[in-house]
């Protein structure tokens, strides 16, 4: 960890214990302590405990990076407690605003102190038990899905066949090093809003910078889950968010989309909503390229600094499929090549007989042509699922779905000569993911408020695909992913459902 990193978190630690002593100095000349004491971070909480009788070795937990955080609050219920505050809305506004509450009932209120022989005379009853273990089964689990793993659910065929649709996840956290919030006041286990209404679910009164423990960067074709970059500002709307995304919107909107204009022009049905890196949707795609790689799409083949990058095993195109004529059965196509006509993956044409569209792995599509089921199967280059166009959306790339780049992914330290060709792929990633004060003017290139030649990144970036390459919204619709979006590595596939348990999906590594 960074020392600039433990330094901050050890900041906040210190400001937690810090601020409610204004209160802490009254409270503890009432308890016969002298109140300078209340002025020393970690001291005053090492009193708090001495006056509770209460275990000293709490005060070496509040050391623990972040962990710390939730072990102060409950000291200072124990001192609540220690001057007659039982209640459970005594002991929220203890642990949840002690800066002001301590203050307040130190000379508002002005309690007595009834010592630490008292509060064990006080018997809780039965249902702040249950409260009580609740709290702490929700804050033990905040820290899990924070530092360790979190589950996670695969909504979209973007990753077909590696992962389908319902499968649920394990995400490791550890694998690329934990992140701290950068938006900590939050509900625990909502992401961004509070179901069924329009209200977010945390609060940006306490934003922290980016921060990543034990970072390591992720491999390519490691399947990764991250914030979706595009997905910082949305309309919070059905089918809107980051299905149908606002820079998308205002692309098409430009461009003379009715339609898109009249959403635009109707924020009351409409609303944009900005969200920070940690907020925005989650996505899972496969990283494809890393820091500092080439990256190029010929004819839906990725290349890697110029080195042909063999296909996930399970990952699938659409194909045209010619057969001998002969319907194909049902349940043969689903046993014996994992495809499903009920859900629509394959079907007749319509141009003559024996042609079918289907989707295929490569595994599929090599077994059909040596079982002879199939005459001839080639890419259906035209399938499209609305789209649009690609990124950078510029007039100086000639890229498609199909045949992208080469395009260069920025690297910590690297840097880029500015020009028009330059600009229009790396303008976002520079003024927006790095937070620069940068445009163009007059064929110039300002930097905050300097002309510039050239760029050097402060981040490393990721190029993502999905398996599914022509069902798939990823880096070649909206750029590069910064790491500050890295959410952790797809783990284990610990349950899937479709209709019913998809036994043999369960406890699966994933590839």
């Amino acid at each position: 960890m960074p020392l600039q990193h433990l330094l901050i978190v050890y900041f906040i630690s210190t400001l937690i214990v810090f601020l409610p002593s204004f209160g802490f100095a009254k409270l503890f000349a009432k308890a016969g302590t002298a109140s300078w004491k209340a002025y020393i971070p970690f001291y005053n909480t090492w009193v708090i405990q001495e006056l509770a009788k209460r275990p000293k070795h709490w005060v070496f937990w509040q050391f623990i990076p972040v962990v710390g955080w939730f072990i102060s609050p409950g000291i200072f219920i124990e001192f609540a407690k220690v001057f007659g505050k039982f209640s459970l809305g005594q002991h929220t506004l203890a642990s949840l605003l002690a800066p002001f509450y301590f203050p307040y009932i130190a000379y508002k209120e002005d309690p007595k102190f009834i010592g630490p022989d008292a509060v064990k005379k006080h018997k809780k009853k039965n249902w702040r038990e249950w409260v009580d273990a609740a709290i702490f089964a929700i804050v033990a689990a905040t820290l899990i899905r924070t530092f360790v793993f979190e589950a996670y659910t695969i909504p979209s065929p973007s990753m077909e066949k590696t992962l389908l649709v319902r499968d649920f996840l394990f995400v490791s956290k550890f694998s690329y090093g934990p992140r701290i919030p950068n938006t900590p006041l939050s509900i625990p286990f909502i992401h961004n809003y509070i179901p069924g209404t329009k209200w977010k679910s945390y609060s940006e009164a306490l934003k922290i910078p980016y921060i990543r423990w034990f970072a390591s960067s992720p491999k390519r074709n490691d399947v990764v889950v991250f914030n979706f970059p595009a997905g910082d500002t949305v309309i919070h709307a059905t089918d809107f968010e980051s299905a149908n995304p606002y820079y998308d919107i205002k692309r098409r909107a430009a461009m003379g989309s009715k339609d898109d204009q009249m959403v635009l022009n109707d924020p009351d049905n409409y609303p944009v909503v900005v969200h920070p890196a940690d907020k925005s949707d989650n996505y899972i795609k496969r990283c494809v390229g890393i820091a500092g790689d080439v990256i190029e799409v010929k004819n839906d083949i990725v290349y890697a600094n110029g080195i042909k990058q063999e296909p996930p095993p399970n990952s699938q195109l659409h194909y045209i499929v010619t057969t001998n004529g002969q319907p194909l059965d049902q349940d043969i196509m689903k046993e014996e090549y994992d495809i499903d006509f009920d859900k629509g993956e394959y079907n007749l044409t319509g141009n003559k007989q024996g042609e079918y569209s289907m989707f295929l792995t490569a595994k599929a599509k090599d077994k059909m042509l040596k079982n002879g089921l199939a005459n001839s199967i080639v890419v259906d280059s035209t399938y499209q699922l609305g789209y649009g166009g690609v990124f950078p959306y510029d007039t100086f790339h000639n890229w498609s779905r199909e045949n992208f780049g080469p395009v260069w992914i920025p690297k910590k330290g690297g840097s880029i000569n500015l020009n028009d060709s330059a600009y229009s792929v790396y303008e976002r990633a520079i003024r927006v993911y790095e937070k620069n004060d940068f445009f163009k003017k007059d064929g110039k290139f300002f930097l905050n408020g300097k002309e510039v030649s050239d760029y050097s990144f402060k981040m490393d970036y990721y190029w993502m695909m999905g398996d599914n390459r022509q069902g798939s919204q990823d880096s070649r619709y909206w750029g590069f992913v910064p790491e500050d979006r890295i959410v952790g590595k797809a783990w284990l596939i610990w349950f899937s459902w479709d209709k019913g348990p998809r036994w043999k999906r369960l406890f699966r590594i994933v590839k």
